[in-house]
């Protein structure tokens, strides 16, 4: 039986944003996993994560580059 890549969780390898400035602001953490990638709150690392679709993921990416959360 395969595991849902939110039920290997903790087998990813988590990384923060290069702007987190590591001085306990809010904060995220992402890790690749199939067919996606995983969020969590890096101040609640075991609490609820999500799970984005790979289009999705990279639409996302494209639009905060592209200043539209700005």
């Amino acid at each position: 039986m395969n595991s849902s890549p939110l039920e290997a969780a903790s087998h990813h390898e988590w990384f923060t944003s290069s702007y987190s400035n590591g001085a306990g602001g809010e904060c995220v953490e992402c890790a690749g996993a199939q067919g996606g990638t995983l969020v969590r709150d890096s101040k609640q690392p075991h609490a609820a994560r999500l799970h984005v679709g790979g289009a999705a993921w990279v639409g996302f990416i494209g639009a905060v580059r592209a200043g539209q959360f700005s």
